[in-house]
């Protein structure tokens, strides 16, 4: 028999409403952190691919190399516009072909060197001057997007290089020289890639190539392990244990900028892949912050007391219609059908349903708070009857696709792509589609069949790098190549035009005039603007969200 205890009576009962408040002040997970002492824990969505950004093209990747690496320009903290980073000043000359740079003085890598001109000149001539499997778009994609191909290009697919060389000045005075002006300059400057390296680091990159190609690929070692890459940012690499899936990083206390004196010194980002994870992990205190918080989760969160800040939208999700898989045209080279399909999807059940507060329907491909943007792009409106009439005619066999979406991961664009998924295939059945589902993994799987052209219609989108419109236009309708399967040259005639024109105000009414064009072909269906979310917990000073999701975390801290 189980006895009983006796009844808590004066002293011993003081004692045991003591030990109570001892004990919810030592179940406080914040009361014992010290930005010294204890590590700032962040979970994101998937690993880092490499410690260079220069071979990266991923948000993860790029989440952790920012607080290491810095540009010549960068955004804003919590904004779009651009200002100087390890630039102080820059201007152009009139034909945008030559670009000036005024580096900051003082600066120093984390190896001790001295930020120089002819250091930044040995970056950008270090990635034209690549070859072999250096070449190969997986590796070099943000290279090849805005400067172009090599010094000795080893396909005959690559186009031309942009590039044509970079003259140090001065110490702290540099030209970058270019052949034709781009309405991707100054944007380039700012991208994670085209981070600026230590001459040390790329001496020792010259003697490791990556091997292999496609799923058998292996990156370079440098990259993969902490020892030759040196930044000049407010953390610097400490250690990649890729087995549990955590990258450390530790506080530089010589760094240019004070802004980073006194918050935490050790950074952990950790891979936790699974949103209902993440919350869970944050909700524990086994992290202090995660990305991609599910919409459905933010009441939760909040009613736990976590701080849920949510971004200025700054990207796209669409559905994209290929009008040629295989070299064979689809139901969608008629545009009726492509129209149909605009008029079919409800956007605003969409939005209700899944993404988070704040965000909006699209009505064309870059979001309304970019210059470009236009009042007057023919438009769409949900119309079901309108778009069952539009299909009078197209026979059973045409009206059946296959239809991808990625299986195993959440955009800041595409919080739950298995139910948006779900969702357009009810719209799509509606008016008179059969669909053939076709889940892919994000990686190579998704992200190799969508970009070659191999998916009648998926799901996709895009966070913008830099606050200019071609990044978003450009990126898809500059060329037939862009997986679209259409040809339509006074679309790819206007944004060639653009690109060319070196006055940004200039861009802005021929902007709107592809988007006008744009939206009359309809070769997708521009769907959402999200506002994706980030979650701290209460005891955090978290750093300003950024709409290009682009935080910085020498702004944290421990309240």
């Amino acid at each position: 028999m189980r006895k009983l205890r006796p009844k808590a009576t004066g002293a011993i009962a003081a004692f045991a409403a003591l030990a109570m408040v001892v004990t919810g002040c030592a179940a406080d997970p914040g009361s014992s952190k010290d930005n010294d002492e204890t590590p700032f824990t962040f979970a994101g969505a998937g690993d880092p691919t490499s410690l260079d950004p220069s071979l990266a093209s991923d948000g993860e990747t790029f989440r952790v190399t920012r607080q290491v690496f810095e540009t010549l320009l960068k955004h804003e903290d919590g904004g779009t516009e651009i200002v100087g980073g390890l630039a102080e000043t820059w201007d152009q000359n009139e034909d945008g072909t030559e670009w000036s740079f005024t580096l900051r003085d003082g600066v120093k890598f984390h190896n001790g060197e001295d930020l120089v001109a002819e250091t930044v000149c040995s970056n950008f001539d270090r990635w034209f001057n690549w070859s072999g499997q250096y070449q190969l778009p997986s590796l070099s994609t943000y290279w090849q997007d805005n400067f172009g191909g090599f010094a000795e290009n080893e396909d005959d697919s690559m186009p031309d290089p942009n590039y044509v060389g970079c003259k140090a000045d001065d110490d702290l005075n540099l030209t970058i020289e270019v052949k034709s002006s781009s309405s991707r300059y100054p944007g380039a400057f700012t991208l994670a890639s085209m981070a600026i390296h230590s001459q040390e680091s790329i001496d020792a990159y010259k003697e490791q190539q990556p091997e292999g190609e496609g799923e058998g690929m292996t990156y370079p070692e440098y990259s993969q392990k902490v020892g030759d890459a040196h930044g000049t940012g407010p953390y610097k690499y400490k250690e990649w244990d890729q087995p549990n899936h955590e990258v450390t990083l530790e506080r530089y206390d010589d760094y240019w900028n004070d802004k980073a004196a006194g918050n935490v010194k050790t950074l952990i980002f950790k891979t936790i892949s699974k949103e209902n994870d993440r919350k869970q992990a944050l909700l524990s205190g086994d992290v202090d912050g995660y990305d991609l918080v599910a919409p459905q989760d933010i009441g939760e969160l909040k009613d736990a007391d976590m701080q849920v800040p949510t971004r200025d939208p700054f990207n796209i999700m669409y559905l994209a219609m290929n009008q040629e898989v295989d070299g064979k045209e689809t139901v969608f080279a008629n545009k009726e059908v492509r129209e149909a399909v605009a008029h079919g999807v409800n956007k605003e059940k969409l939005i209700k349903q899944i993404y988070p507060p704040g965000s909006e329907a699209a009505t064309q491909f870059q979001p309304p708070t970019l210059d470009g943007w236009s009042e007057n792009v023919p438009t769409y409106d949900y119309d079901v009857d309108k778009a069952k009439s539009l299909m009078d005619g197209v026979s059973e066999e045409d009206k059946t696709i296959d239809f991808c979406y990625p299986t195993d991961v959440t955009r800041p664009y595409m919080p739950a792509p298995d139910s948006i998924f779900e969702n357009l295939k009810a719209d799509l059945e509606n008016i008179g589609f059969t669909i053939e589902d076709k889940p892919l993994t994000w990686a190579p799987d998704y992200t190799d069949d969508t970009s070659n052209g191999k998916c009648t219609a998926y799901i996709l989108g895009w966070t913008g790098d830099y606050n200019e419109a071609y990044n978003f236009l450009g990126t898809w309708f500059a060329h037939k190549d862009a997986a679209w399967g259409f040809e339509d040259q006074k679309i790819f005639d206007k944004l060639a035009e653009i690109d060319a024109e070196p006055d940004p105000e200039k861009r802005v009414p021929m902007y709107q005039e592809a988007n006008d064009l744009i939206m009359d072909f309809i070769p997708g269906v521009p769907m959402t603007h999200s506002s994706p979310s980030i979650a701290f917990a209460p005891y955090v000073s978290p750093p300003t969200t950024s709409p290009l999701t682009m935080e910085n975390f020498a702004e944290v801290s421990f309240k």
